[in-house]
């Protein structure tokens, strides 16, 4: 039996696919950005959550956070009126109780020229189709809270179908229609959860009776023939623009963020749109979520690629996001309420991989409506993505009100900030042995492997699963069964990392994996210092072939908003055996010191520049409006991307002073081994820990000399003073 599609597949325009024309798709995608924007009489939103499923489907613990985060984004960016917002959550979400919610709220109300939304987060699976497409036997369906039914094979989802018609009865084409769930797989990957309800029972499954009456009332109330109902499947979807978290075969997770857990998909998407200071449409939005974020692409990699799909012939591709447009500021929260001097905001626009530096320490700007900034705010906790705060030095008690947008200023980083490792049960008896191997490399912590806990790694063996799905990724030389290595949190293979067979786990810890968990490790603690978005500086990085026939890859920082606008950021996808170059360029007034970091599939460091190892702190500074290229044509390297297909990550960190401890500690690195002068340095042993610790103090030590308001207990970033940008490279071949 062939699988199903997607319950909106058709026109569907899946990411990070060889043989999609990206330019293409970012043209059409960004028509339906703005369709968000448009000032329309009313915006209604109908969000679906379902975390507690009863016995026998498995509980979920994301989904309502994903109702909240969509919830805080439509108020705050896309000027939804919370009264026009309905949840339907758990035990309220039956089968009959969604389908009332969609008519009640949506059909009913919706009137033409108003924007609707429907977010369904919760769990899929799929139902035997009585008219399939194209041969596929299978309709994917949404699985409600009361979905088992008595008879063992019916179930009371409510199928594609059935959302094609719900879809066809709004009386708006401005419809926009968010899945966060999957119909392949289920149960747990790793550290992670598969929002799939029955994928891997092996069972076919039918729907219920009732589904098929509701569906004959909508085309009795539609005048739609079984005829035309097939012939409008077949061309597409009903109406709109549908965004769903995975394509067919793939995983959507369920992931824990710390102290709460979310949709890996809902999250990204809605953290981006926090981000964004111009309207962007869909398929920029979707390939930034694919390869920018580094927490889903390293943790995921080819697992969950989000689909875009549009009504045929609609011209829906080429509007804006949501069909509304948003607030034009990037902004990491918003403040939610007031009560004496103490403040409650939403953080919807922090990076997940960054969220432990958002505790006690950090700092906030106020910001008026030309984002400039009217006051500060410390933060004091955080439960979730729900800050607690004060207000400090001059700030105006008048300023501080709900609804006003707050950007970091300063970053808190732990001073006692680790690796955490999981113990996955693929090492059986040898676990306790692990965990007294790994306790004794400095900073990497053993934490339990629950689906609730936050894991950067696991450390296992390969198994006959993991074997299979190697071979079904046509992996090249893949590690026997029973070696032992590290895993991402989605169960992933870190390269590189797997012994032979046989090897013993203290052997393999302690001779083979201390040097990688410390690599990995400075790679942790320098991706905690990514400002991304959140930078004032005018910093461009831009990545392309040597020859310029390869797509680049355009990273701007939040104060290059004038270059923003001219450029799009693209994934950076190049071919096996391409010689790429980076470069950055200094849009800012005034001289930057610029270093650029290679972090390898393998998770190691290479430093790319600056190459003087004569006199680093000199050869960093680039002066305002030039551009450095890594390698220029003349070094005696190149950057050859030599395969296999996997993410590489390039971090540019661009500071208003020179880091003089950490190019201090890169020099003597070098002329201990002897590096020619113009070649990279790459880091091993305890020195890339070494080399972040000096960077942090570095850092540090600036924002103190900025800010006199920084608590002791954290290691300061201040985002005024340093651009940390992430850009990833997908080699494919």
């Amino acid at each position: 039996m062939t699988q199903s599609s997607n319950p909106l597949q058709s026109n569907s325009f899946p990411l990070a696919t060889p043989g999609l024309n990206q330019q293409d798709f970012l043209e059409q995608a960004n028509l339906y950005g703005q369709l968000l924007s448009q000032n329309t009489s009313r915006k209604l939103a109908l969000l679906i959550g379902i975390n507690n499923y009863p016995s026998g489907i498995p509980t979920l613990t994301g989904c309502l956070t994903d109702l909240e985060m969509q919830r805080e984004l439509l108020i705050h960016r896309f000027g939804f009126n919370p009264e026009d917002i309905r949840e339907v959550k758990d035990q309220e979400a039956t089968r009959k109780g969604i389908l009332a919610a969609f008519e009640e709220h949506l059909i009913q109300q919706a009137k033409p020229g108003d924007v609707v939304v429907f977010h369904f987060s919760g769990h899929g699976s799929r139902v035997i189709d009585p008219n399939p497409i194209d041969n596929r036997h299978l309709n994917s369906t949404l699985v409600p809270y009361d979905s088992a039914t008595e008879t063992n094979n019916i179930v009371q989802d409510i199928m594609g179908r059935t959302l094609f018609l719900l879809m066809s009865a709004i009386r708006t084409e401005y419809l926009t229609v968010i899945l966060d769930c999957c119909h392949a797989g289920g149960g747990t990957r790793g550290n992670l959860v598969i929002r799939s309800a029955r994928g891997n029972s092996g069972k076919t499954y039918q729907a219920s009776p009732e589904e098929f009456e509701y569906q004959q009332r909508w085309l009795t109330e539609l005048n739609l023939s079984p005829e035309e109902f097939q012939r409008r499947r077949e061309q597409g979807i009903a109406k709109g623009v549908a965004l769903s978290a995975a394509k067919d075969d793939q995983f959507a997770t369920d992931a824990p963020f710390g102290d709460f857990s979310a949709g890996a998909f809902s999250y990204l998407l809605t953290r981006y749109l926090w981000q964004q200071t111009r309207n962007d449409a869909v398929g920029k939005v979707f390939i930034n979520l694919a390869l920018r974020t580094h927490d889903v692409a390293k943790s995921l990699n080819n697992l969950q690629d989000p689909n875009l799909e549009v009504k045929p012939e609609s011209n829906n591709e080429k509007q804006l996001l949501y069909f509304s447009e948003q607030v034009n500021l990037g902004a990491e929260g918003v403040i939610r309420s007031v009560q004496n001097n103490q403040i409650e905001y939403w953080l919807g626009g922090v990076a997940s991989q960054t969220l432990e530096s958002f505790q006690s320490g950090s700092i906030f700007s106020l910001i008026d409506n030309q984002g400039q900034e009217i006051g500060l705010i410390e933060q004091q906790s955080r439960v979730g993505l729900v800050g607690y705060g004060k207000v400090v030095q001059d700030t105006a008690p008048n300023l501080v009100q709900p609804g006003v947008l707050l950007r970091e200023r300063v970053r808190g980083i732990p001073t006692n900030l680790t690796l955490k490792v999981g113990l996955d049960p693929s090492l059986g008896a040898g676990k306790a042995q692990a965990e007294r191997a790994i306790q004794t490399v400095r900073r990497i912590e053993v934490v339990p492997v629950t689906q609730q806990d936050v894991v950067h790694y696991l450390l296992g063996r390969v198994t006959e699963d993991d074997f299979r799905h190697l071979q079904q990724q046509r992996i090249p030389n893949p590690p026997p069964l029973g070696a032992i290595g590290l895993f991402t949190a989605g169960r992933e293979l870190v390269p590189c990392s797997f012994g032979r067979a046989g090897e013993s786990v203290e052997e393999a810890v302690q001779q083979r994996l201390r040097t990688r968990l410390k690599s990995l490790l400075a790679g942790r603690i320098l991706q905690m210092l990514v400002t991304g978005e959140s930078s004032t500086l005018k910093v461009t990085t831009k990545i392309q072939s040597v020859d310029n026939t390869a797509t680049a890859n355009i990273v701007s920082s939040r104060g290059n908003q004038e270059v923003q606008s001219r450029q799009f950021i693209q994934a950076g996808q190049f071919q096996a055996g391409t010689n790429i170059q980076v470069q950055v360029q200094n849009h800012e007034n005034r001289n930057l010191y610029i270093s650029v970091v290679l972090i390898n599939s393998s998770g190691e460091l290479i430093v790319l520049f600056p190459r003087d190892w004569d006199a680093p702190e000199d050869s960093a500074l680039v002066p305002s409006g030039k551009t450095i290229t890594v390698p220029k044509p003349e070094d005696n390297f190149k950057f050859h991307l030599r395969g296999p297909s996997g993410i590489l990550e390039v971090l540019v960190l661009a500071s208003v002073k020179p880091v003089r401890n950490a190019l201090r500690g890169l020099q003597n690195i070098a002329r201990s081994r002897n590096v020619d002068r113009g070649s990279p340095l790459g880091l091993s042993e305890d020195e890339p820990v070494e080399v972040m610790e000096s960077l942090l103090g570095d850092l540090d030590e600036m924002a103190r000399a900025s800010l006199d308001i920084i608590s002791k207990e954290v290691q300061a970033v201040d985002t005024t003073q340093l651009a940390a940008i992430s850009a990833m490279i997908e080699v494919v071949e």
